[in-house]
């Protein structure tokens, strides 16, 4: 196994509740899910265990799931309350439930043991419905591993390359050839920071400057294992102090469809031009473009492994790679534990080191 059970995962936006219901495979189980009359969020396996025809085939009446087979109903519990033809209901009439809560504007889900779903181990997101912030949203599908992505994530030199006509800049200097920092917490969140003083804005960063002088860059990639991702960017006029930067928080984050497909939910905070609609949906247009820019060379790169037979990871490990080996290996030992004792559980840290800066002026 790929993957790690017991901890959260995004399973969906919060505003996607507004849809009748929402029917997903989660890390290989598939999953039906949607908001009670009364407001309450519910997870069932979306699986009939009379004939084990999908629940999503059938539909929803008030709030009761009817299989689309023979009738039968159940409810937000995963109860069943209704068998046509027979008044006795069996024990084993039931729908397989998961916990999930609501916060940050995601619907997390639980799909390891549901007595360890603790909502404190829910990751801090929180710039994602703060007033200071503004998000814009996405969603993609990558058929590929989501280690794959991690690995992408915790690399950016690849911007120079893949997202020359997005967030990289062909002419300027790679980005690989500015120092770079990488750091560990725990045994479970790693940080790799670059320093890129001077440049010439990239395309995306000329549009939300609104400038195309020079600036100076930080950027640094999270990995929270397994798959909370989060890119720290800041941009400023080479004139101006970094008090004054432009901040985002790109929010990454993966969840495993099966081993080799992945649910990928995104967000870019801003702390800046925080009701400007016009540069919100500018924003998610030019990031859409770039995360199909890395969508391309992702699911090239797990062609090449199934044909190959190959492991998912580097066959010649490169400098660049530091981050992402050492997440990897950090990833394999928790799912090792995972394994030795099931009550293991994985609690979050921190993403960010220091305070935040205040919002930029407009």
């Amino acid at each position: 196994m790929i993957w790690l059970k017991n901890t959260w995962y995004v399973a969906a936006f919060e505003h996607e509740l507004e849809e009748t219901t929402i029917n997903r495979k989660l890390l290989g189980e598939n999953v039906i899910i949607y908001r009670t009359s009364e407001g309450e969020t519910t997870a069932l396996q979306d699986l009939c265990p009379h004939r084990l025809m999908p629940l999503s085939v059938g539909k929803r009446i008030g709030d009761e799931l009817q299989c689309g087979y023979h009738g039968m109903k159940f409810n937000a519990q995963g109860t069943c309350t209704t068998i046509p033809g027979q008044s006795q209901i069996p024990a084993k009439a039931c729908v397989k439930r998961f916990p999930t809560v609501l916060r940050h504007g995601f619907v997390w889900i639980w799909m390891g043991d549901p007595e360890l779903a603790s909502d404190t181990l829910v990751p801090d997101v929180h710039w994602n419905d703060s007033p200071d912030w503004t998000p814009s949203l996405g969603y993609h599908h990558f058929e590929c591993d989501f280690r794959l992505m991690n690995d992408n994530l915790l690399d950016l030199s690849h911007e120079s390359y893949v997202h020359t006509r997005t967030i990289g800049n062909e002419e300027e200097e790679s980005i690989a050839n500015y120092p770079l920092n990488v750091t560990v917490s725990g045994d479970r969140l790693i940080r790799a920071h670059r320093e890129m003083p001077n440049i010439d804005p990239p395309p995306f960063f000329e549009m939300v400057l609104k400038s195309s002088n020079p600036i100076n860059r930080w950027q640094t990639a999270i990995n929270l294992m397994p798959g909370i991702n989060m890119t720290d960017v800041g941009v400023y006029p080479v004139e101006k102090d970094r008090s004054q930067a432009h901040v985002m928080h790109v929010l990454h984050l993966l969840t495993p469809e099966t081993e080799k497909s992945t649910h990928y939910f995104w967000a870019v905070d801003r702390n800046f031009d925080l009701g400007d609609e016009k540069l919100t949906q500018g924003i998610k247009k030019s990031i859409d473009d770039t995360f199909n820019e890395d969508k391309v060379i992702l699911e090239i790169q797990q062609k090449q492994l199934d044909e190959m037979g190959g492991e998912s990871i580097p066959n010649v490990a490169i400098r660049l790679d530091e981050a992402a080996v050492r997440a990897r290996r950090m990833l394999d030992m928790q799912i090792q534990k995972e394994a030795e004792d099931p009550k293991t559980v994985l609690e979050p840290l921190p993403l960010l080191e220091e305070a935040e800066p205040e919002a930029a002026e407009a």
